[in-house]
C-alpha cells in the first residue's frame, strides 16, 4: 500500500506533468492558430494589396519571424530560470505569449490602416516568440525534474502532448469557426480563435500556479550549486551538447511544421482539396500523435532513448518522398493516410525528446541548455519550413520534390546529430548509459572529449 507521502509525491509529479502539458498546449495553440491563419487568412487580411500566392509567402514569413525571436527568449528565460527558479519564469512566459495571441485577434486589417497592419502583426509575433522561447524548455524541465528517474521518458512526454493537443484544438476551433461564419470568416470570424486564447490562458495559469518548484532546482539551491552565469557556462562548457540538441530538433521541427501548417496551403492551393478536409486530417493526425508520443516515450524508458529516436530519425529522412507520392494523388483517403503516417512516425523522435534533452545537461544550466538548443532547432527547422516550402513551390512552379528534398535533408541532420552524440558517449569510460537514465542529471564533461 502506498504511503500518504508517496501518494503526495506522485500527485505532484502528475500535476507537474499535467501543468507542463497544458502550458505547452496553449503555446502550441497560439502557434498553430497563427500557422493555420497564415495558410488560410492572412494573405487576404494583412497582405490584401499583393497577389494571392505572394501573400501566402509573406504570411509564412511573419510566422517565421516569431520563431526567429525564440532564441532571444530562450537566452533570457533560460538564464533567469537557472538563477531564480523554473516556476515563476514559466508563469511569466505563459501570460506573455497568451496575451500576445489575444491582442492579435483585435488588430486592424490592411484595408483599415494600410501598412501598419502587417507592422503591428510582426511586432506582436516578435514579442510572442520571445515569450515562447522560454516556455518549452521550462515546461520540459518541470515535467522531467519532478519525475522518478525510471519514468522520465513517460512523464516528460506529457509536456509534448500539448503540441498535438494544441494542434487539435486549434484546427478544431478554426474548422468550427469557418463553418459557423461562412462568408464572414475573412471579415471577422478569423478573430474568434485568437481571442479565445485568453480563456485558455486562465486555465493554464490556475494549473501552473499549483505546482511546486522543481525538486532538482530546490536541491541545487540548498547546496549552493547554482551557476553564476548559466548562459555563459552552457556555451563555454556544453556547446557540443547545444549543437546536438539543435540538430536533433531541427529535422523534427521541419517535418512536423510542414504537416501542421504548410500542408494546408499545399492541399488547398496546389491540390485543390477542400480546406475542411485538410483540417480534419490534421485533427485525426494530432490524436494519433498524442497516442504515439506516449507509446514511444514509454518504450524509451525500457529500451533507451537512443534506439527509439534513431528509428524516428530514419523515418524523417526517408518518408518525405513517399509522403508526397501519396499527397500528389489528391485522393482524399491517400492524402489522409500520408498525414496520419507522418504524425505517428515523427513521434518516435518527439516522444522521448523531453527526457533526452533534460538528461543531456547538468541541472545548474539545464534551463539554458534545453531552451537554447530546442529554440534554435525550432527556428532553423520549424520556423523557416513553411516559408521555405512556399518559396520552393513558387520558384519551382509547383515541383513538390524540392520540398521533399528539403525535408529529407532535415531528417538527415537529426540522424547525424544523434549518431554524433552516440559517438561522444562511447568515446570515454563512464559515458551515459544507453537509456540516458543516470541517477542524477549528467555532466557534459563526463563524456565529451
Amino acid at each position: 500500500m502506498m504511503s500518504s507521502e508517496n501518494q503526495s509525491n506522485l500527485g505532484m509529479v502528475r500535476r507537474a506533468a499535467l501543468g507542463s502539458a497544458v502550458g505547452t498546449a496553449i503555446e502550441a495553440y497560439d502557434f498553430q492558430i497563427y500557422g493555420v491563419a497564415s495558410a488560410l487568412v492572412f494573405s487576404a487580411v494583412f497582405f490584401s494589396g499583393t497577389p494571392e500566392a505572394l501573400g501566402v509567402v509573406f504570411s509564412f514569413a511573419t510566422l517565421a519571424v516569431g520563431f526567429l525571436a525564440r532564441p532571444f527568449g530562450a537566452v533570457i528565460f533560460g538564464h533567469l530560470g537557472d538563477k531564480i527558479g523554473r516556476k515563476n519564469l514559466l508563469v511569466a512566459s505563459l501570460m506573455g505569449a497568451g496575451g500576445c495571441t489575444t491582442v492579435m485577434g483585435i488588430l486592424p486589417t490592411h484595408a483599415q490602416v494600410g501598412v501598419w497592419a502587417p507592422v503591428l502583426l510582426v511586432a506582436l509575433r516578435l514579442l510572442q516568440g520571445t515569450f515562447h522561447g522560454g516556455e518549452q524548455g521550462g515546461a520540459v524541465l518541470m515535467a522531467v525534474e519532478h519525475a522518478p528517474a525510471e519514468r522520465r521518458g513517460w512523464y516528460g512526454s506529457w509536456a509534448f502532448l500539448g503540441s498535438p493537443g494544441g494542434t487539435l484544438l486549434a484546427s478544431s476551433i478554426m474548422g468550427l469557426v469557418i463553418s459557423a461564419t461562412g462568408k464572414d470568416f475573412l471579415v471577422w470570424g478569423w478573430r474568434i480563435p485568437f481571442i479565445l486564447s485568453f480563456l485558455l490562458l486562465a486555465v493554464g495559469l490556475i494549473i501552473r500556479l499549483t505546482v511546486t518548484e522543481s525538486p532538482a532546482f530546490q536541491k541545487l539551491q540548498e547546496g549552493h550549486g547554482k551557476a553564476k552565469t548559466p548562459i555563459v557556462e552552457v556555451f563555454r562548457r556544453s556547446w557540443r551538447l547545444v549543437l546536438v540538441a539543435v540538430g536533433v530538433n531541427l529535422g523534427f521541427n521541419a517535418f512536423i511544421w510542414f504537416i501542421i501548417s504548410y500542408s494546408l496551403a499545399y492541399g488547398t492551393e496546389f491540390l485543390k482539396i477542400d480546406k475542411n478536409f485538410m483540417l480534419t486530417s490534421t485533427q485525426i493526425g494530432s490524436v494519433a500523435m498524442m497516442l504515439a508520443i506516449l507509446a514511444f516515450a514509454r518504450l524509451s524508458d525500457r529500451i533507451g532513448r537512443m534506439k527509439v529516436m534513431l528509428a524516428g530519425a530514419l523515418f524523417l529522412a526517408f518518408y518525405p518522398f513517399p509522403m508526397f507520392g501519396l499527397l500528389n494523388t489528391a485522393e482524399e483517403p491517400l492524402v489522409m493516410a500520408a498525414i496520419l503516417v507522418g504524425f505517428v512516425g515523427a513521434s518516435a523522435v518527439f516522444g522521448p525528446l523531453a527526457a533526452f534533452l533534460v538528461e543531456m545537461f547538468p541541472t545548474k544550466v539545464a534551463f539554458s541548455g534545453v531552451s537554447v538548443g530546442y529554440s534554435l532547432g525550432a527556428v532553423l527547422g520549424g520556423g523557416l519550413t513553411p516559408f521555405i516550402a512556399s518559396l520552393l513551390m513558387q520558384t519551382s512552379h509547383g515541383q513538390s520534390w524540392t520540398v521533399a528534398l528539403y525535408l529529407t535533408a532535415g531528417g538527415a541532420i537529426t540522424l547525424a546529430s544523434l549518431l554524433a552524440l552516440r559517438n561522444m558517449r562511447s568515446g570515454r569510460p563512464g559515458a551515459l548509459t544507453e537509456g540516458f537514465e543516470p541517477a542524477d542529471m549528467p555532466s557534459p564533461e563526463a563524456y565529451l572529449p
